[in-house]
């Protein structure tokens, strides 16, 4: 199973990149590994997260979220990947939109882009490149933990405000900013 690491794990150059089947089994696998889930230490206030050694030279964090708490709206620039919950519930807004990389600060989105899913337990998702969501823990008394992997490494993580149909492009991460 998965072991905590500090470091990004570098990819072999022999190393073949996992798919998205082979990252949603790793989140899946990891989410059962009731040592793991035990050993990532809950803020009552604040996300918290270990790294972990993901497949393939991918990156994977093991992530708690404290009642109420979300990320905001994201994505992940060119990797893919997956999650799943381990612990607790999580919500997922996502934009079934294809947004351009580069090179923009204000969309207008149009009818019907929006998407809602509700991650119990054990229930997960995969997604691919550029996607935009926001995950949310929207109990009010439960602490939820999820697994998440990432292929390539997050190479950015671009932040937006949304308001009503209007998203906007308000702050681009790299990884020196979460390690």
């Amino acid at each position: 199973m998965p072991a905590p690491s500090g470091e990004p794990a570098a990819a072999p150059a022999s190393a073949v990149a996992p798919t998205l089947a082979e990252l949603m089994d790793y989140v899946r696998g990891a989410a059962r590994d009731e040592a793991l889930i035990a050993s990532l230490p809950l803020d009552p206030e604040e996300r918290t997260w270990i790294r972990l050694d993901g497949p393939g030279g991918s990156e994977a964090w093991l992530i708690g979220w404290p009642p109420g708490t979300g990320t905001g709206w994201h994505d992940h620039a060119d990797s893919f990947g997956a999650f799943t919950t381990a612990a607790g519930a999580l919500t997922e807004h996502s934009l079934a939109v294809r947004l351009p990389t580069d090179g923009w600060r204000t969309l207008e989105l149009k009818d019907g882009v929006d998407r809602t899913r509700e991650l119990a337990t054990g229930q997960g998702r995969a997604f691919g490149q550029n996607h935009v969501h926001e995950v949310l823990n929207e109990s009010v008394t439960a602490h939820a933990v999820s697994v998440h992997a990432y292929y390539p490494p997050l190479p950015r993580i671009r932040r937006f405000s949304r308001t009503g149909p209007v998203l906007r492009l308000e702050q681009t991460e790299h990884p020196e900013d979460w390690q």
